[in-house]
């Protein structure tokens, strides 16, 4: 029979010290919680933030004492509101090269987050918007606070939602919902969201902890390795139609971001100024 391996020699129980700069997380009892911790930039999310977020996915999925990852982003402003702009600006936007790596880490962030093999909850503190929005559909349940609204903006912007929301909004919203939500890009408010599925609850701004609590201590007393498997195989649609698309995607953004419409959406940001849509329209 062969011997048991030491909790020394165990690579898997190894306790390793994790140190953020972008992320807060913290570890209490059964619970793990990801704070995306960029509060002056709505809690965007860039290189430095997604490969911490990996990091902490990692920690929290091969720690057999957490049960249930809770993520949020810090203050009462924001969840996320997805790419940070100013960082596209500088580093990528006419460079499809180092976008494709920056899509390739972006990517598997999700694959990290879907995969874990435990229950997420996205403690939805602000706004949602775009790729902020995605990281709230790869989670298994989501709590908003009130105030909460949730939107997505590529089309409005120079970009698709092409990671995650063209793949899983008509899976949760239903096709006419999802095609509103991406062609229009306008606010829904958190009791329409309820409505609409794309949370499990809405509670007012004070009530937001404590309900992420009830939530947690739900799934802490049921069976681990049931949920495992039940999470794998409700994965099983989300997995099928991203697998089946998201290659295609990070290629085609990569070279879309040399377009006019990603110079004009990226310029129009930084400027604070409306997006000129004739402008686009007329180069057509």
């Amino acid at each position: 029979m062969p011997r048991k391996a030491s909790q020394e020699l165990n690579p898997f129980a190894e306790k390793r010290t994790l140190d953020f700069s972008h992320i807060l997380y913290e570890k209490n009892d059964y619970l793990a919680t990801l704070t995306i911790n960029r509060p002056e930039v709505l809690n965007c999310l860039n290189l430095t933030t997604l490969r911490e977020m990996m990091v902490a996915i990692e920690d929290a999925g091969w720690d057999d004492d957490i049960a249930v990852l809770v993520i949020t982003g810090a203050g009462d402003v924001a969840f996320s509101t997805g790419a940070d702009l100013k960082e596209q600006e500088e580093f990528f936007i006419g460079n499809p090269s180092d976008y494709y790596k920056w899509m390739r880490v972006f990517i598997e962030m999700h694959e990290r987050l879907r995969n874990i093999g435990k229950p997420t909850i996205a403690r939805l503190n602000g706004m949602v918007v775009g790729g902020g929005n995605e990281v709230n559909l790869s989670c298994d349940l989501a709590i908003a606070a009130d105030h909460v609204i949730i939107k997505q903006v590529g089309s409005a912007r120079g970009s698709v939602a092409a990671a995650g929301a063209t793949q899983w909004l008509p899976l949760m919203v239903g096709e006419r919902r999802a095609r509103e939500i991406l062609f229009l890009c306008e606010e829904i408010p958190a009791q329409k969201a309820l409505e609409w599925g794309l949370v499990n609850e809405v509670v007012p701004k004070e009530d937001l902890d404590r309900a992420v609590a009830r939530l947690c201590e739900k799934l802490y007393n049921k069976l681990p390795e049931c949920l495992r498997y039940t999470k794998q195989n409700l994965n099983f649609w989300k997995d099928f139609s991203w697998h089946m698309t998201i290659g295609h995607a990070r290629d085609w953004l990569s070279v879309h971001n040399l377009s006019p419409e990603v110079e004009e959406g990226i310029t129009a940001f930084t400027e604070k100024r409306p997006v000129n849509y004739k402008k686009i329209r007329k180069r057509s």
